[in-house]
Order: structure tokens, then sequence, then C-alpha cells
């Protein structure tokens, strides 16, 4: 479903620069030293409307997390929550995933959140895939050597895709799991979609992979 157009969320942006941070790129190789406070830094790419997001920050007051979101119209409600939270340790930042390289220098993440990315089930917009190969060259780029990233997915086919996708590049798989709540992990930090569609009876998919190096 598209997002409902919001005028003012440009202005509202520029308005909480102390959550979100527009020109993102400036924080590049810097993100520990200005940002963070020296803690680890998580990323969430397409944090959409910020539940995932805030509920890490809260579990995980150690680590700090950003959350990258390209739609203005649906990052305001990640601002809106993450305000409401009061959560110190999550900036937000109004950024296209194919710029990944522009935002963070080499080996300056240590973690990284796929979740529920749009699928593109059509064969002609492979490329657009979050886990495509190009995308995954970007994320091995900005990793630690021993960084980790985490999908998960209500989709089978992008989790079938997915899984091929990082064998071929020359990831370790260290978690495949097919019924995510099934195994019931308390740790889990469920997303909106992830709430919606595993009220349906829809199970979960989660994989966890480590890169070449």
């Amino acid at each position: 479903m598209r997002a409902r157009h919001k005028p003012w969320a440009e202005d509202y942006l520029k308005e909480n620069d102390d959550v979100v941070k527009l020109g993102a790129a400036e924080y590049k190789g810097k993100w520990q030293e200005e940002i963070t406070d020296e803690k680890p830094l998580h990323v969430e790419i397409g944090t959409g409307k910020g539940q995932f997001i805030r509920g890490m920050a809260a579990q995980y007051p150690e680590v700090h997390f950003v959350g990258i979101e390209v739609v203005k119209s649906i990052i305001v409600s990640a601002v809106e929550k993450v305000k409401e939270a009061g959560s110190p340790n999550v900036t937000l930042i109004n950024e296209n995933a194919e710029d990944l390289l522009d935002i963070f220098e080499e080996n300056e993440v240590d973690q990284i959140y796929l979740n529920f990315s749009d699928p593109w089930p059509k064969n002609r917009h492979e490329k657009r895939r979050l886990t495509y190969e190009a995308f995954l060259a970007r994320y091995k780029h900005i990793l630690k050597p021993d960084g980790e990233l985490v999908l998960k997915t209500d989709n089978r086919g992008l989790f079938e895709y997915s899984v091929v996708s990082f064998s071929q590049f020359g990831c370790t798989v260290e978690e495949i799991n097919v019924d995510l709540h099934a195994a019931e992990d308390p740790t889990n930090v469920m997303t909106e979609y992830e709430e919606k569609f595993s009220a349906k009876g829809q199970p979960i998919y989660r994989c966890r992979v480590t890169f070449p190096q």
C-alpha cells in the first residue's frame, strides 16, 4: 500500500534534527565519534514507521541504532515513535539504500537489519531487491569483518531468493529459521508488518549471515 502523501513531512523532519539527520553523508567515517558515543552501530534499512527500531533501542541500550527510510511520509511516523519513547540511542536518516557507501565508511557498521523489504517479485526488478548482489557488496563494504546481516520477511519467494543470493556471494549462513514465531525467541522484536502477518497465521522467515573476508 502506497503511503499517503504528507506535504508537511519535510518541514517536520527539519524541525526534529535531534532525531533525524538530514545530509547524513557528512557523518561518514564519524558516526561513532559524533553520533553514537562510541557504541556499536546497528543499521536498519527500510525502517518504516519505526516500531522495530524503537523496540530494539529499548532492549539494547548499549547499542546505537540508525534507521534508514527513503519515504518522507513514512519516516515521520518513526520520528514520532522515537520522540515518544525518548530513545537517546536512535538516529533516523531519510536516505536511499543505494547510497550506503556515501553514508558509512568501510568497516564502520556492526550489524544490518533488513525487515520485510519489498520483494520485487517480477524478474525484471531483481536488481531492486535488497538482497541482490550489488546491495550485498555494499553491505560487505560497510560491515566490520565480524558483522552480521539479519533478514526477516513473510515472503517465501524473497526468502528463498535471498538464501541463494547469500550463498552465491560467499556468505556464511549462521541461521535459517522458516517459522520464527514457533521458535518463541524471546529477543525477537516485531515490526508492524510482522504483527499483521503473523496474526493471520503467516510464518515469518529469518536468516542471519556473515560475509566473506
